[in-house]
């Protein structure tokens, strides 16, 4: 008898199997690679900034995501063609009204301090994150309850159909943390979230602040081939010029944080390799934001006049070297039945961006300037570069722009919370599906419930809400794609934010380090798989 039928019992009549039992094995690396692989040897990482917290729960900073993912797992992963995966689940059905999902989990798994994973610790996370993390509070809203009717069953009781709920179970997404290391109400406060405890190929060893993580290979997995790697260290670095320089001298063996300048002089040493792509699970991209409580900023024509003063393909070719991609709409164009690019037509005119101040009434003053807008930017090099053209080309149509620099708690709280902006250069994954990425950037939620990366804009439109609730139920894609096209259609109209550029991720590594990607989000994959050559 199969996990499925395991699982399901006399109740297989009434629900669809959706995936169960496949060897996670197959996912990930090819035959003559495995064939190749070698045990042993600490890859190190070189990244620009260093995260909040360790666990994606109350953060899913980019930063955050790539260092958990090695220590905590999900229910399931993806392939590269997006069919989920088994990994803390190893079978999974629907009932035929999409309300009810019931996941058979893996027997043996040992947390890292040698407690058992159970159901337990799946219903409490789900719940923790339906009511603290940024986007579980939107991905996660219509769960109703969890049971688990035994330690390795999980049903998930919706009260509304979730089309996109199975895409929402990655380890970055939606992380399995141990039930027992969160002992109060106030989930913020446990050691868990900067010591975190999984069941990931990694165990976790040491944070020392302003250098360095360091993670050991977990003896206890439960692939107990893999991992293959002794350990991961990932170095924190201000300057994106010594993450260039590290990988030159061989103290890193991979870097997503090199300056794109260098990457010419890069790719010419024989130990390099250079990889550009898109991670097709977050969607990054680089948008700017309109704070709506601005008076000026309140006003459509001066969005729209911003809008056409920003040479967006410059960015593009100049600050990204061609290493990103033209944006037309906040809806992923991968996601092809759901994107509309017409609604975000605002092509570089610096003419007709003045032509829209003057004829709003807002006119220059004796020092030429209309008025002066403060612009923040989440931490970055390219951001930061993208920040000071944003100030000068509005210089050209009047505006005076301060940009305020700052490390990335400094951003969240001036953003989030203290609201101590007017323009804000952000990066955001638009992510698998609209629901669960796009609509926090709209969402009025945002404005009572302030949480990072939702709603920076203030924006506050009933229709729009309206539409995305019905969205995030509807079964029948055809009118959720009807739907998704005329929110696209109403927020490019409003423009409380303009996408800028599609964000690529852009890897240089040491030829010696093989398969490090294992999964359709690229850098926030486990490493299990990854191994160093002579």
């Amino acid at each position: 008898m199969n996990d499925a039928t395991d699982l399901l019992g006399s109740t297989l009549n009434r629900r669809r199997v959706l995936r169960g039992g496949a060897s996670l094995i197959a996912l990930f690396t090819s035959t003559r690679a495995n064939a190749q692989a070698r045990r042993g040897g600490t890859v190190t990482v070189v990244t620009q900034g260093e995260p909040r917290t360790l666990v994606p729960l109350f953060d899913t900073n980019t930063q955050t995501r790539n260092i958990s993912t090695k220590v905590v797992e999900g229910l399931l992963t993806y392939d590269r063609q997006f069919t989920p995966q088994p990994l803390l689940a190893t079978a999974w059905a629907a009932s035929a009204d999409g309300l009810e999902y019931a996941f058979t989990l893996r027997r043996g798994v040992k947390w890292h301090d040698g407690r058992d994973f159970t159901a337990e610790d799946v219903k409490f996370s789900l719940l923790a994150l339906q009511k603290h993390g940024p986007r579980g509070r939107i991905s996660f809203a219509n769960i109703d309850r969890v049971e688990t009717p035994d330690p390795y069953t999980a049903i998930v009781k919706l009260s509304k159909p979730t089309p996109y709920f199975l895409k929402a179970l990655s380890a970055a997404e939606s992380p399995i943390i141990p039930k027992h290391a969160y002992l109060s109400h106030d989930l913020g406060s446990s050691p868990n979230n900067n010591a975190p405890i999984g069941t990931g190929p990694f165990v976790f060893e040491e944070w020392k602040r302003g250098s360095h993580v360091r993670l050991r290979r977990n003896p206890n997995y439960w692939r107990p081939d893999r991992p293959y790697l002794d350990g991961v260290v990932v170095k924190f670095v201000a300057d994106p010029a010594a993450a260039s320089t590290a990988l030159e001298t061989g103290e890193a063996d991979v870097s997503g944080s090199v300056s794109l300048p260098d990457l010419e002089r890069l790719a010419q040493n024989k130990q390099l390799s250079i990889s550009s792509e898109r991670d097709a699970y977050l969607n990054n991209a680089q948008v700017l934001e309109f704070n709506l409580d601005n008076p000026n900023l309140a006003k459509r024509a001066v969005r729209h006049a911003i809008a056409r003063a920003i040479d967006r393909d410059f960015i593009r070719q100049w600050i990204y070297y061609g290493r990103a991609d033209s944006i037309h709409s906040p809806i992923p164009a991968v996601l092809t039945s759901y994107y509309d690019p017409a609604s975000f037509n605002f092509p570089f005119d610096v003419a007709e961006a003045n032509r829209l101040l003057d004829s709003a009434g807002i006119k220059r003053g004796s020092d030429g300037n209309r008025f002066v807008l403060k612009l923040t930017f989440i931490p970055g090099a390219t951001f930061k570069k993208t920040a000071e053209f944003v100030r000068s080309a509005l210089a050209r149509i009047g505006i005076k722009v301060d940009v305020l620099d700052g490390d990335l708690g400094t951003f969240i709280k001036g953003v989030y919370y203290d609201r101590n902006f007017d323009l804000n250069i952000n990066g955001l994954g638009l992510l698998f599906d609209p629901t669960v990425g796009v609509q926090r950037i709209y969402w009025s939620d945002g404005i009572k419930n302030p949480l990072p990366y939702v709603n920076a804009a203030h924006y506050n439109n009933e229709e729009v809400d309206d539409l995305f609730r019905r969205a995030g139920t509807e079964i029948d894609e055809a009118r959720r794609a009807a739907q998704f096209k005329q929110i696209q259609k109403i927020v490019g109209d409003d423009l409380p934010a303009l996408p800028l550029v599609a964000l690529q991720t852009v890897l240089v590594s040491n030829i010696r380090v093989h398969d490090l990607y294992n999964s359709v989000d690229l850098t926030a994959g486990d490493f299990s798989d990854a191994w160093l050559g002579p």
